[in-house]
């Protein structure tokens, strides 16, 4: 890679979360951020401006595969023909790595250590400035791992998305568990009020189950029929979904 090239693909990384460069020779550039772990290592290829990136250190290929399946070359490898297609998948990566496996958890670890080292007044304050925080990070995670739209509908407003835990903060037996990002989907505010209040689940599919308590009519208003499916679905969305649907849904 020349000169050029390089500082093309340092651009991009530092436009779409990657704003650190450990490298940049003419074999590779590679480049990672004080937010996340992953590290993107960028080479050239027979055409010029076509790159091929792997992520060696996360996301995982799956899930970064899943979001952008024609720039996946098999196995680790992806490839950005030219700036843009260089930048989503920069970006992509990037939301990955800040969601997954356990970025929120550990930065919650990491800023309740400090609170409890001075703590407020009252231990009931504490509390609830530890879960606000907790639940801060949880939206975080999920508008990073969702890409800032619904899980179901797409919409990318973020006035209108709630952070909807299928295992409820309160029944979660470790902040793992309640900051888990498999352990919830970013939705609209009335498919956020549905699934909190058990009026509507997801099977292991992601199809949507409504409870009976919704008659015809109120579905029909609400625009709530089979097309209200998951954009996507993972194993490791299953068994808080299982739970979900055994200690939270409606089913008469």
């Amino acid at each position: 890679m020349n000169t050029l090239e390089r500082t093309l693909i340092e651009k991009a990384g530092y436009a779409h979360g990657w704003e650190n460069v450990r490298e940049s020779t003419p074999e590779r550039v590679v480049m990672f951020s004080a937010r996340h772990k992953a590290e993107a290592h960028v080479t050239p290829t027979a055409t010029p401006m076509v790159w091929q990136v792997t992520f060696p250190k996360g996301p995982p290929t799956s899930e970064l595969t899943r979001s952008l399946p024609e720039q996946h070359q098999g196995d680790d490898s992806f490839q950005a023909a030219g700036e843009a297609p260089l930048g989503r998948l920069l970006r992509r990566a990037a939301e990955l790595a800040m969601s997954l496996p356990n970025q929120a958890a550990e930065h919650y670890a990491a800023e309740i250590a400090k609170l409890d080292a001075n703590p407020p007044s009252t231990t009931e304050v504490l509390a609830l400035v530890k879960q606000r925080r907790g639940q801060d990070l949880f939206r975080k995670a999920l508008m990073d791992y969702w890409g800032g739209a619904c899980a179901v509908t797409g919409i990318a407003v973020p006035e209108l998305l709630r952070a909807s835990h299928a295992k409820p903060w309160a029944k979660c037996a470790t902040d793992a568990e309640r900051l888990n990002v498999f352990n919830g989907f970013l939705l609209c505010a009335h498919l956020d009020a549905l699934f909190d209040q058990g009026l509507m689940t997801f099977d292991e599919q992601g199809n949507p189950e409504f409870s009976p308590r919704l008659d015809a009519a109120t579905r029909s208003k609400l625009s709530l029929d089979q097309s209200c499916k998951l954009r996507w679905i993972t194993a490791e969305h299953t068994p808080f979904l299982s739970w979900h649907r055994q200690h939270v849904f409606c089913p008469q």
